[in-house]
């Protein structure tokens, strides 16, 4: 194995394990929930735990998208529509998260060596392949740490399980 192999194949196996982190997380914080608090938001310029996984789904529908040959930012999506409260079951809310993930992973099954450096463009900016992918998971990340925190908030203390190591036991 050359050495752009040896990158590619460990930077795939990194961002597929974090990816797959991050969707867990989000699934184990969102089951503990009492479905009324899905649709919460603290106050008008925040963002429910359903807008914010639409969001991301929608996101990563439209970076991932034939993302080698159109730019991430889709004419088809409608990103002010995410942040509409438009779902009324949990079940529905895990569909969509489901489907936008599926379309990241998919994406990611056909990014080989050559494609790292290769300039793609999301709004017109251009970004390496490599570059996209930091970017989907970072933006990712950041929301999914939204979903968590209001999760807890949410949920008392006796019904809420630690997604890592608890407080007093490291």
């Amino acid at each position: 194995m050359n050495d752009i192999s040896s990158i590619h194949f460990d930077f795939m196996r990194v961002v597929r394990k974090k990816f797959l982190d991050l969707m867990k997380d989000t699934e184990k914080a969102v089951v503990q929930m009492e479905e009324e608090k899905l649709f919460w938001a603290p106050n008008n310029h925040s963002n429910s735990v359903e807008v914010i996984i639409k969001h991301m789904s929608g996101n990563l529908v439209s970076r991932w998208t034939d993302f080698l040959t159109t730019d991430g930012e889709k004419t088809t999506r409608n990103r002010d529509k995410e942040f509409e409260s438009t779902i009324e079951t949990r079940e529905e809310l895990m569909e969509i998260w489901s489907d936008g993930c599926q379309v990241f992973l998919s994406a990611l099954d056909t990014i080989k060596s050559e494609h790292l450096l290769q300039t793609i463009y999301i709004r017109n900016e251009p970004h390496t392949v490599m570059e996209a992918v930091i970017r989907s998971l970072s933006h990712t990340s950041s929301h999914v740490g939204q979903v968590i925190y209001i999760a807890k908030q949410t949920t008392t203390e006796e019904k809420w399980t630690t997604l890592s190591i608890p407080k007093k036991q490291s």
